[in-house]
């Protein structure tokens, strides 16, 4: 399970590597869905780039296409990878906590 966790995190991390994604996640997450001509009219990028973009976040799983209407693909945040990624973000946090307050009792013996 520790493996899937991580290899979500991962592809969430790469994904949101890239700031166009980030760009395009929160105005997912703002407006709702949409296509890709919406979110075209809305970013100062080509709906060629948008649809690359979206691709890949939806291989991360970051994002849904869903059939719209006169065959217009919508895309929808999906929350379930980012959620993962921070309990990856957390767990690590917590072992490094652990080994900080390990060194900070050896340096400060009572």
């Amino acid at each position: 399970m520790a493996a899937d966790i991580e290899a979500v995190a991962e592809q969430v991390f790469v994904a949101l590597a890239d700031p166009t994604r980030r760009a395009i996640l929160a105005a997912l997450a703002t407006e709702g869905p949409a296509t890709v001509t919406d979110l075209a009219a809305r970013l100062p990028i080509t709906r060629q780039a948008i649809a690359k973009h979206l691709a890949l976040m939806a291989d991360a799983g970051l994002v849904t296409p869903e059939p719209g209407e006169r065959r217009r693909v919508r895309y929808r945040l999906q929350s379930g990878p980012v959620r993962l990624a921070q309990q990856f973000l957390a767990a690590l946090a917590h072992s490094w906590d652990d080994r900080l307050d390990a060194l900070q009792r050896y340096l400060d013996p009572p």
